[in-house]
């Protein structure tokens, strides 16, 4: 997750970020105008004939639960019955970001705490064994994107720990090697800075799927410049926030506050999805790579309505040309289950991913 303190800056290319915050009354107010967007159908898994694919299935990140300094401090912590939940909900797999770097020495060995280590063990462990597949993500490691080559040596040591400690995970635990590159980490230094800490982490996970995506927040136009290490098991990655007038809107965490009652649906709306699923499949015929999307969502105060045409067009756009996506988040921030009421069913229920999972 990220946040952002200028309107230029958001508008480049979007993630998700900000504090919790509710459904219900507090929604924003809802316009008369209805949308109109066409439909789009879900196709089978496209195939990858580079790198590999994953099986994801219908997936959502467990938001704002391990990224923040301490566990609580931006929403509610994980509880076990989270993840049954979630699996029976349809879901297959969570992504679950974590804060690896706010939790280690900042001088070598870089020693990452082992309570907080045990706790990540915890939180996976329960999501494996209610049966979903779980994608460990380094997220918010603030200092590597201001100054990634101060931080390239401690970015390694970091995944080197994180491959010893989760070396034996069943073969559905997946890396996440940095979320969302942006600021002084972009596609021209990526590699460098990535190369070595996939070196390290493959001393102990030699063929265990690892997933790169590329700068200015791993928007859909990264993937025209996105290079990637020489590894077979190397899967790409995107975000999608579009349009950010739209997900954001209202949203406290963007300065200034974007103004609300945007209504999604415009013929430039359209347009730009439909160019933006021309830009993923161009990359997939260049690369013979399958991405998928990370992360996508709108915020919890748009009237939902709007909120679940939103989840629905993405994911299924996404899913219409063999491309599966994440959903954000779970129950923090841009939430589908709400602990008073539960699922915010007509979300949950208008998630689409595709026919097949490969």
């Amino acid at each position: 997750m990220r946040s952002m303190t200028a309107i230029a800056l958001a508008l480049a290319f979007t993630a998700c970020g900000g504090s919790a915050s509710g459904t219900g009354a507090g929604q924003i107010a809802s316009s008369s105008t209805p949308p109109m967007l066409h439909a789009y159908t879900p196709a089978a898994a496209a195939h990858a004939t580079a790198g590999v694919a994953l099986p994801l299935g219908k997936c959502v990140n467990l938001s704002n639960m391990l990224e923040a300094r301490n566990e609580g401090e931006w929403g509610r912590a994980f509880q076990d019955q989270d993840a049954p939940r979630i699996r029976q909900a349809g879901f297959a797999t969570v992504r679950l970001p974590v804060r690896f770097s706010g939790h280690a020495l900042a001088a070598p060995p870089y020693t990452i705490d082992a309570g907080f280590m045990a706790r990540v063990h915890h939180v996976v462990d329960a999501n494996l064994a209610a049966g979903l597949n779980v994608i460990i993500d380094m997220h918010n490691y603030d200092e590597l994107f201001t100054d990634p080559d101060a931080n390239k040596a401690r970015f390694a040591e970091l995944w080197r720990q994180i491959g010893t400690s989760f070396q034996g995970a069943p073969a559905n635990v997946w890396f996440e090697l940095i979320n969302e590159p942006h600021g002084s980490l972009t596609d021209a230094n990526l590699l460098a800075v990535l190369s070595p800490a996939l070196a390290a982490l493959r001393t102990t996970n030699p063929t265990r799927p690892v997933i790169v995506g590329g700068q200015n927040y791993s928007g859909v136009d990264s993937l025209a410049t996105l290079a990637f290490p020489n590894d077979p098991n190397i899967v790409p990655t995107f975000h999608y926030y579009d349009p950010f007038d739209f997900t954001h809107q209202g949203a406290t965490f963007i300065h200034p506050v974007l103004p609300t009652g945007r209504r999604l649906g415009t013929a430039a709306d359209s347009a730009r999805l439909d160019a933006d699923l021309m830009k993923i499949m161009s990359f997939m015929r260049r690369t013979g790579r399958v991405p998928f999307a990370g992360e996508y969502g709108a915020y919890d105060r748009i009237p939902l309505d709007q909120r679940a045409l939103y989840y629905g067009t993405i994911s299924a756009a996404f899913a219409s040309i063999g491309v599966q996506s994440c959903a954000w988040g779970y129950t923090n921030t841009f939430r589908l289950w709400n602990d008073s009421t539960g699922w915010i069913a007509p979300i949950r229920d208008a998630i689409a991913t595709t026919t097949t999972v490969r």
